[in-house]
């Protein structure tokens, strides 16, 4: 593909599909969103998906024939190889549904698809806070925690595709039951309603010291959401420090266990919580040597991602801009 060719990356989402215009060095030139059609039939879900790509297109028009190829980040399950998307909890529309060639189809552009936590990792690690790394291993921190690891400018896939699942890592087999079936899933502990559940917890036996956040949630411990406890914490509320500090431990007993397994060059931390949880690498890099048996994990840089609500869109397009992908 030729180097100043344009991208087109589109990033599907259980409530919204964005689509972007990217250069070949990671710049998102335009960017727009829709809504996505998720409880209606595949065609529905589809037309979606053709609605945001067009009106990415229609952003730039006089450069609409430089777009070379489109790229699409998707929850999975889906099979990144056949371009296939399997069963999403939160894309019912589709099941088993080869968007990719649907897309290529329609556009008569070259299509690939990959779970988006993947492609957030891709293109941290060729344009963003990754770049330079030969190893990467990313973590996307929100509602979930999903996971991408990029060795040498490659995805790592596994053999079916279904690799790098970190967010679905136990720490705790005693622990509570997570959306996938698995008990002390770091996602069932560290996401963000898990630090939401943990801080009404705390409330209900903690007296005056949550006071801070419980008048964030106007007096309501059920309105409790994550970014009131970060909040909270920038206000020195020692309940909302107190679940914090408890988050970060449980992440550095999780990513021990990952610098045991792979030993990245770079840890990247994006997603609404990462952003948060980036405020605590400092006390995630101390406890480290508890939990790993590496003598130098600590040297492992912890980054926070360059991509902020654009990682879909960048990794999107960046499945066409790594070479060996």
């Amino acid at each position: 593909m030729p180097a100043t060719r344009l991208l087109l990356g589109v990033d599907i989402g259980g409530t919204k599909v964005a689509a972007g215009i990217v250069s070949p060095q990671g710049e998102i030139l335009a960017r727009t969103r829709v809504p996505m059609i998720s409880h209606e039939d595949a065609a529905a879900g589809l037309a979606a998906v053709e609605r945001a790509i067009e009106a990415a297109l229609a952003l730039l028009p006089e450069r609409r024939a430089e777009v070379a190829a489109i790229g699409i980040s998707s929850p999975g399950p889906l099979d990144p190889r056949r371009g296939v998307v399997i069963n999403p909890p939160n894309l019912p529309c589709w099941r088993d549904f080869p968007l990719a060639e649907k897309v290529q189809e329609s556009r008569r552009l070259p299509v690939r698809i990959d779970n988006d936590a993947n492609a957030a990792a891709l293109a941290e690690a060729i344009w963003g806070a990754g770049a330079g790394y030969p190893s990467v291993f990313y973590a996307t921190l929100g509602t979930g925690i999903g996971s991408g690891v990029v060795l040498d400018g490659r995805i790592y896939h596994g053999r079916t595709g279904a690799a790098a699942e970190g967010g679905h890592v136990s720490i705790d087999y005693h622990g509570p039951v997570c959306a996938c079936g698995k008990r002390g899933c770091i996602e069932a502990l560290a996401a963000g309603p898990a630090v939401a559940q943990r801080a009404r917890t705390r409330l209900a036996t903690a007296g005056a010291q949550g006071a801070k956040l419980l008048a964030l949630a106007g007096g309501n411990p059920a309105a409790i959401t994550a970014e009131m406890v970060g909040e909270a914490w920038r206000a020195s509320d020692p309940l909302a420090t107190a679940v914090l500090q408890e988050t970060a431990d449980l992440l550095a007993v999780w990513l021990g266990n990952i610098i045991d397994l792979l030993e990245p060059d770079v840890i990247i931390f994006g997603g609404g919580m990462g952003s948060l949880m980036a405020e605590w690498f400092g006390h995630i890099r101390a406890q480290l040597p508890s939990w790993s048996i590496n003598s130098r994990c600590q040297e492992i840089p912890l980054l926070r991602a360059r991509y902020g609500d654009d990682s879909g869109i960048a990794g999107a397009a960046a499945l066409w801009s790594a070479e060996k992908s």
